[in-house]
């Protein structure tokens, strides 16, 4: 193979993670999401102002008394979330805009779990509201600044672009496309991978849910176990083939029995945390395993504890290489505007699905709708539909324990 025809002017590496470059040759870019970030941390502080109003009015008029203490606690955690990610923002903002991407990826990644929790407690407390759009506007910076500054994304924006290109496509065409190069796991962590884990997983998901309910649980009836609006996804498969991932990524060469316990321990906990949250938010009931062995308040056992072991033994071992194998038939050359494009379509898919729970739980509450996107949900996503699409799960808002 020809070598590539490159600049005549020296290669300079381009600074990575752990690199401090010149302020005088910081890039246009890096200084526009130093600002960006530095912004979305300031858009956050009326939601933190909002919850500190909110707690104020609870504990002047005395009726604290009748919240859980659980429901105190998340005013604290989502205080404390928001808080930290205004903080960490405004740092890693001010890092950026200097050139100065030392520790910036951990940095980013405290930021972007930090938001998760502040979003989850905020949607448990208050259901779907206008301080959810602050946080998701802070996180969707914050995605775009972390895949520029990775370094194994702006070397193709530097000199070496297109010795970059090219060893891309050899990679492609060789199979070992996102591997983990360094042998310390079996893929790289990157946001490209775990999209695309995502979305398979969810669809894989419902098909093994619909094959299992028409199988098992009532011989030859077909139900719809989709977990969104529209397409077939199911996200609790999706996030939970995420989470056994970055679990897992490094067990990919231990023993059987250690990729199940793993496995079993982390999928148990997801699933009991899903259901709890969701019955928090929504008084949404999806499964209960009341009266099953081993099982904990009905929300995950023995047998499906079991199951979740035996699907990271598969996962790691099986489905994850064929996925990756799967995921590079993606034209090298279209590789991120097809994912940036479909991870678009995904959130928005994800947020309406939000959107509709919530409207849905409010018109079993006996609430009318107030505004123009609830009028349009209850429109286009009525409780007839809304059953029929989510034939599985059942909302009770008395049992929900959130603040509105």
């Amino acid at each position: 193979m020809n070598e590539p025809v490159l600049q005549q002017t020296p290669l300079q590496p381009s600074p990575g993670i752990g690199d401090a470059a010149p302020s005088e040759r910081t890039p246009v870019a890096l200084r526009v999401f130093g600002v960006l970030l530095m912004v979305g941390g300031l858009a956050l502080v009326p939601q933190v102002i909002g919850v500190w109003v909110d707690m104020g009015q609870v504990f002047l008029s005395g009726s604290y008394e009748d919240d859980s203490v659980l429901t105190i606690i998340l005013f604290v955690v989502l205080v404390a979330a928001v808080c930290y990610a205004i903080l960490a923002s405004a740092a890693l903002g001010f890092r950026l805009l200097r050139g100065n991407r030392r520790r910036a990826r951990i940095l980013a990644e405290s930021v972007a779990i930090a938001l998760v929790v502040a979003f989850a407690s905020d949607l448990m407390l208050f259901g779907v509201n206008p301080g959810l759009w602050f946080l998701g506007i802070t996180a969707l910076i914050l995605i775009v600044a972390h895949v520029w500054v990775d370094p194994s994304l702006s070397d193709e924006r530097e000199l070496q672009r297109r010795l970059r290109l090219m060893e891309t496509r050899e990679e492609a065409e060789e199979g070992t496309l996102g591997l983990d190069k360094s042998g310390d796991g079996f893929i790289e962590l990157d946001f490209f991978n775990l999209f695309w884990i995502f979305v398979i997983a969810s669809v894989a998901g419902v098909v093994i849910e619909s094959i299992y309910h028409v199988l098992v649980v009532d011989f030859g009836h077909y139900e719809d176990r989709a977990g969104l609006l529209w397409g077939p996804f199911s996200p609790i498969y999706g996030f939970g083939a995420v989470l056994m991932t970055l679990a897992l990524n490094r067990f990919h060469n231990a023993p059987l029995p250690v990729i199940f316990a793993v496995s079993a321990v982390i999928g148990g906990a997801f699933e009991y945390f899903v259901s709890w949250f969701m019955e928090y938010a929504f008084g949404a009931v999806a499964w209960d395993y009341t009266g099953t062995f081993l099982n904990i308040n009905g929300r995950t056992n023995f047998m499906f504890m079991c199951m979740w072991g035996v699907l990271g033994v598969v996962w790691v071992r099986l489905a994850l290489p064929a996925l990756l194998q799967t995921v590079n038939l993606i034209p090298w050359r279209w590789r991120y505007s097809v994912t940036a494009v479909c991870a678009v379509l995904m959130i928005i898919d994800g947020a309406m699905t939000l959107v509709a729970l919530d409207c849905w739980y409010s018109r079993l509450a006996g609430v009318a709708p107030d505004n123009a996107l609830e009028q349009f949900c209850a429109d286009h996503f009525d409780n007839e539909w809304m059953e029929n699409r989510f034939e599985s799960m059942s909302i009770h808002p008395d049992a929900a324990h959130r603040s509105s």
